[in-house]
């Protein structure tokens, strides 16, 4: 089920640089969640596995069932929600795992993909998911959030990457003249958000995306370095990285209280 990939020479630089340990896999299948019985097969790729386990009490009532297991003690890789390439360090080494629906996907945007991951992999300071990047304020955060726990997921996973894209763009921007047909795609990439971002709270608004869609949006967005509107600019600041969930749980009580003072209903659809 998983086979190493062979990288090109620029990816190869990229992981000794940020992660020099981390193994990069091809997946056979597709998939959100890889079922803990195959996920153990990664031992055969590996040195070691170590699963994670988070309690139960960071997690609201409605949580959704994927958010539980994932906080059980079950060997649980990739979550609803993590696009193309993912990444653990719930092995030793790291592992990158690029997931069979990458074979439709553009050769140098994926490839960023991959040293995006290899970039987060390698950064001690980035979890590897949003349940212990937020903690125990994930209750918080969904009391703060008045939609659906869908929903919550949804906003909780893109304020999570939006922190991300804040601790990991410099070093995307530091490609230019060293690492360039990947810093392009990085650049190709943020480029071709900027029609959408602009019209985000119009689309919003007429009910053409839902809140949590918009947040995802938004804050992929906060790691190409664009300009967001408001109110996810607030979420492009240094205190956003010095403050992280506490902030992120502030930013969601902030912002439906001014929806509803303004009147607007944010879809509260599952």
């Amino acid at each position: 089920m998983f086979e190493t990939r062979t990288l090109p020479s620029d990816l190869e630089s990229i992981r000794d640089e940020y992660a020099p340990d981390a193994l990069v896999v091809d997946v056979a299948g597709d998939f959100d969640t890889i079922p803990p019985e195959a996920a153990e097969n990664l031992g055969l790729v590996v040195e070691s596995l170590s699963p994670a386990a988070y309690p139960q009490e960071w997690l609201p009532a409605d949580a959704p069932q994927a958010l539980r297991r994932y906080a059980s003690s079950d060997f649980t890789i990739g979550m609803p929600g993590d696009g193309t390439v993912t990444w653990t360090r719930q092995t030793t080494p790291p592992t990158v795992l690029v997931k069979y629906r990458a074979k439709g996907t553009p050769e140098d945007f994926l490839d960023f993909l991959i040293a995006e991951a290899l970039v987060q992999a390698g950064t001690d300071d980035v979890p590897e998911h949003f349940l212990p990047f937020f903690g125990e304020q994930y209750r918080d955060l969904a009391d703060a959030v008045p939609l659906g726990p869908n929903d919550v997921y949804q906003v909780a996973a893109a304020l999570y990457e939006g922190w991300v894209g804040l601790h990991t763009r410099e070093a995307f921007s530091s490609w230019d003249g060293r690492h360039d047909r990947l810093y392009d795609a990085w650049v190709d990439a943020g480029e071709r958000l900027d029609d959408r971002l602009a019209n985000l709270p119009r689309l919003v608004a007429t009910g053409r995306l839902s809140f949590a869609e918009a947040t995802e949006f938004a804050c992929s967005a906060i790691k190409h370095g664009r300009d967001l509107p408001a109110p996810f600019a607030a979420l492009d600041t240094a205190a956003y990285v010095d403050h992280g969930p506490t902030y992120a749980v502030r930013w969601a009580e902030k912002t439906f209280e001014q929806l509803a003072d303004t009147g607007d209903d944010p879809d509260s659809s599952d």
